[in-house]
């Protein structure tokens, strides 16, 4: 089945449109824990140009994003260390929910429900373009991965796991 060419707006799209960000919209068949991995290959991309929008939270339960390349996994330790945190752990589903007000599989860092601190890995930068979620399940925007500091305030870490099956 064909997947149209232009999809109804988003919260993550409207903020974008709104800030003058050019961007370009992949529609992909969703797949429940498909993940990154999954809407790299059906959108013919390299999993380390698709980028993972993932909610964490930090020893006090203080919500934050983190922002992953798709075949990569995120060092915690590493991460807690160098944002100054004693832990830092995965949100449950519901949890991640609440506070980004998307669901799961379909996070987009842009226009999230609640103001939350942004780390994205430094490597993701360094690439020219990135596919990150436009917030819908199936559906990824493709932009410069500096909109991320400019538009997040998105603060550069180095915690990236090679993720290994």
């Amino acid at each position: 089945m064909a997947k149209k060419d232009r999809i109804s707006e988003t919260p993550a799209t409207a903020l974008l449109r709104a800030q003058g960000v050019d961007f370009t919209e992949h529609p992909y068949d969703y797949e429940p824990h498909g993940g990154a991995l999954r809407s790299a290959s059906e959108l013919g991309v390299d999993p380390f140009s698709v980028v993972k929008t993932l909610i964490m939270q930090d020893q006090d339960a203080k919500p934050l994003v983190v922002l992953m390349h798709g075949n990569c996994k995120v060092s915690t330790k590493n991460l807690a260390r160098q944002i100054g945190a004693k832990s830092v752990a995965p949100c449950t589903p519901e949890v991640a929910n609440r506070h980004s007000g998307y669901l799961v599989g379909g996070t987009s860092p842009f226009g999230t429900r609640r103001a939350m601190p942004v780390y994205i890995e430094s490597s993701i930068l360094a690439l020219p373009r990135i596919y990150i979620n436009g917030g819908r399940r199936g559906f990824l925007v493709a932009l410069a991965p500096q909109v991320c500091t400019q538009l997040l305030g998105a603060q550069p870490v180095e915690c990236a796991l090679a993720d290994t099956p």
